[in-house]
C-alpha cells in the first residue's frame, strides 16, 4: 500500500424509504470525493432508506436486501466504475426471519472484497435494533482490500475497545465506523454536548490506543418517529476522520450534508507504533477477567 492515503466519507441526510432516491444521491457525493482524489469511501450506517428502528414494526422487513442483490450490485458498479475501495451498510436479509446489519466492502470492483456483520445490537428508546438484527457470527476480522487491511465495525460497536482491540490485533490498519446516532430532541443542550463530546472521545481513544486512523460517517437531519407522542431523532452528524493519535484531521457540522477528505499518511502509523508500542506492554497473562460479563 501506498504510506499516504486519501480517504472521503459522506454524510447525508435521509428524508424516504425511496432506495434508488438514496442511492443516486449518495452515489454524486462519491462521484464528487473520487473526483478530488478519494482512493476509499465511507457511506452512513443504513443509508439506503430512513432509520426504521425507532419503533417495532414487521412491515420494515420487507427494506431488507440480499447479498447480492440490488443494492450490491449498484454500489459495488459504482466502485468498479470510480476505481475506489467503497465501504456501505445494508440492512441485510440472510434468511427470512433471519436479518443483519452489515457493513459491505467493494475493492475498485463490482465483486464483493468482505462483509462484516455488527456484533453489537443497542435496545434502548428510538433504538429498538434487536427486534431487527441477529448479532454478527463473523467475528473480528479485518477485510484485505488494494488499500491495507480496513476493520470495519458499525455504528453500536464504536463504544466498545474490545472490538475496536481485536480488529486492530488482526491486522486492521485504518478502523471504519458507519454511524446512525443523535438525540433525543428533548434531551438539554448540556446533555446533548455530553452525549455527542463522549461518543468522539471514546472513539478517538481507540485511534490513540490501537496507533490507528479511525475514520467516522454518521447521519445527519431530523427523523420523525413513526409512533405518535415520540420525539424522533436528530442525527447529529458530526462526521470526522482522525489520525493514529486520535488528532482530528477533518470534520462535518451537526446539521450540515457534507463530504469529508483527508490525506493519511500510513507511514506515521508505523512511526507511532515504535515510540508508543503499547501492544508491546500488554499484560496478556493477567486478562483473563475481561472474558467475563462483570467480576462478583
Amino acid at each position: 500500500m501506498s504510506n499516504t492515503l486519501k480517504i472521503g466519507l459522506v454524510q447525508q441526510s435521509v428524508e424516504s424509504n425511496n432506495k434508488q432516491t438514496n442511492w443516486a444521491k449518495s452515489a454524486a457525493q462519491v462521484r464528487k470525493l473520487a473526483s478530488n482524489g478519494a482512493e476509499c469511501v465511507l457511506l452512513q450506517e443504513l443509508h439506503s432508506t430512513l432509520y426504521f428502528c425507532q419503533d417495532e414494526n414487521v412491515d420494515a422487513f420487507d427494506l431488507a436486501e440480499t447479498i447480492p442483490g440490488a443494492a450490491t450490485e449498484f454500489f459495488g458498479n459504482l466502485a468498479e466504475e470510480l476505481n475506489i475501495v467503497l465501504v456501505t451498510s445494508l440492512f441485510e436479509k440472510r434468511a427470512t426471519g433471519l436479518y443483519h446489519n452489515t457493513a459491505v466492502v467493494f475493492d475498485r470492483s463490482s465483486d464483493i472484497a468482505g462483509m462484516y456483520r455488527k456484533m453489537h445490537i443497542p435496545d434502548d428508546p428510538g433504538f429498538y435494533e434487536k427486534f431487527y438484527f441477529t448479532p454478527g457470527d463473523m467475528g473480528f476480522e479485518p477485510i484485505q482490500t488494494s488499500i491495507g487491511k480496513l476493520g470495519v465495525l458499525v455504528c453500536w460497536d464504536q463504544w466498545y475497545p474490545e472490538a475496536a482491540r481485536l480488529m486492530a490485533m488482526a491486522g486492521a490498519e485504518i478502523l471504519f465506523y458507519p454511524t446512525a446516532i443523535g438525540w433525543d430532541k428533548t434531551d438539554s443542550q448540556e446533555e446533548q454536548k455530553r452525549q455527542q463530546d463522549a461518543w468522539q472521545t471514546i472513539q478517538r481513544a481507540h485511534a490513540v490506543a490501537n496507533s490507528v486512523p479511525v475514520v467516522v460517517a454518521n447521519r445527519t437531519g431530523y427523523e420523525p418517529s413513526p409512533t405518535k407522542g415520540d420525539p424522533g431523532i436528530q442525527f447529529w452528524g458530526h462526521s470526522f476522520i482522525a489520525g493514529p493519535q486520535g488528532e482530528v484531521l477533518s470534520q462535518a457540522s451537526d446539521d450540515k450534508e457534507q463530504t469529508l477528505l483527508a490525506d493519511i499518511d500510513m507511514q506515521r502509523s508505523e512511526h507511532i507504533k515504535r515510540i508508543w508500542p503499547y501492544f508491546r506492554d500488554r499484560r496478556i497473562d493477567a486478562y483473563q477477567d475481561i472474558v467475563k460479563r462483570w467480576r462478583d
